[in-house]
């Protein structure tokens, strides 16, 4: 077993010289297919900038089939700390362990053709593009025409102990979009402002319209992460400018309601200072909501499999497109410690712990082999 820990962490490292951006998983997905082919029997099903491989048992118990997932991009980050198998391309990097997801999903199908207590069908799904929220809902259109009846994936998450694995009953990741607000009026000589409609006054008035949602409400955030407008011409004030919002919320419907609010109030902008406006969303991720039956099946998996299980007070704030996945096939994501002073993900410092590739492998196993 531990020469399969070697192998599996070589795989980790490899993946984790060679990142690829959302969408261009091109190398990471022909990786992982020779693996799968040459270390086990399970079938292989490209389709297109994704893939799944199926577990069919020899003893079959009639039970319905389940799923595991993993993605496989990296993030446009690049790699500021020295590592033997540090990133290969310029400013990308897998700064959120979806090296380490896969690599997981890479050992579940070595250790499914030895586990003889799996008696039911098993896909494991190959996701391209989580990080954009562009890949979640192909996937899970494919779970949804097949006879799937549960699914689950897992993240590496620091701040807690590590291999201690963490889930939550319903909410667990919050729903989230990109709005880009782009108002446009009419420039003039900076001398003679007058004579146009500089729109700083209505991005300024969105700025602080954002604060006003954040304090009146406990279950969404809004944060302005770019305000353009003009240049450095000192001579010309500008017509045109643009806000953009990462909204977070609770729930679908409180994510819709604030992204309404935010537009209702553009458009009464515009009538105070003669501006036209225009909206754009970007990267819409839905709530990802774990049914409280899959969550407990993950709390007994890991008990089966020695973890102890932390209880987490509060969803995790960024957004997750397994979501798609809970939304039309019960499911649950589950999480596993890299360490209390773990880098978190996103950040450069960041690194996958080598040390929870078992564990989330094994968790994986044991949901595998529950027939309940």
């Amino acid at each position: 077993m531990d020469d399969l820990w070697k192998t599996i962490t070589a795989l980790r490292h490899k993946l984790h010289k060679y990142p690829e951006l959302s969408g261009q998983e091109f190398q990471t997905k022909e990786c992982l297919k020779s693996f799968i082919c040459m270390n086990t029997h399970l079938k292989i099903r490209d389709k297109g900038t994704w893939f799944y491989a199926l577990y069919e048992p020899k003893l079959n118990n009639g039970v319905s089939p389940i799923a595991f997932r993993a993605d496989m991009d990296a993030l446009p980050i690049s790699e500021t700390i020295s590592l033997p198998y540090g990133s290969a391309k310029p400013n990308i990097a897998h700064k959120c362990g979806h090296d380490g997801h896969c690599a997981v999903l890479a050992a579940v199908a070595v250790l499914l053709e030895q586990d003889a207590a799996v008696r039911r069908p098993v896909y494991l799904i190959f996701q391209s593009a989580e990080e954009t929220g562009q890949g979640g809902k192909t996937c899970a259109d494919f779970v949804s025409e097949t006879d799937i009846s549960e699914v689950y994936a897992f993240h590496n998450l620091s701040g807690y102990p590590e291999n201690a694995v963490m889930v939550r009953d319903r909410l667990t990741q919050c729903a989230s979009k990109g709005l880009l607000v782009q108002f446009t009026g009419e420039s003039a000589h900076a001398g003679t402002p007058e004579n146009g409609r500089n729109p700083a006054s209505a991005l300024g008035s969105m700025a602080l319209y954002a604060e006003k949602i954040n304090k009146e409400s406990s279950s969404c955030l809004c944060t302005v992460v770019s305000i353009q407008e003009g240049s450095r011409d000192f001579g010309i004030s500008p017509g045109q400018g643009e806000v953009a919002f990462t909204l977070r919320a609770e729930a679908d419907d409180v994510l819709e309601n604030m992204d309404l609010t935010l537009r209702t109030q553009a458009e009464k902008l515009t009538d105070q200072y003669g501006l036209t406006v225009s909206f754009e969303e970007f990267d819409p991720f839905p709530a990802t909501i774990n049914h409280p039956r899959c969550a407990e099946k993950v709390r007994r998996a890991a008990g089966k499999a020695g973890y102890s299980c932390v209880n987490m007070k509060q969803p995790w704030r960024p957004s997750e497109d397994f979501g798609w996945y809970t939304k039309i096939r019960p499911g649950a994501m589950f999480y596993v410690g890299n360490g209390t002073n773990w880098p978190m993900p996103h950040q450069p410092a960041y690194d996958f712990n080598d040390h929870i590739l078992p564990t989330a492998a094994t968790v994986f196993l044991k949901l595998a082999e529950s027939e309940m």
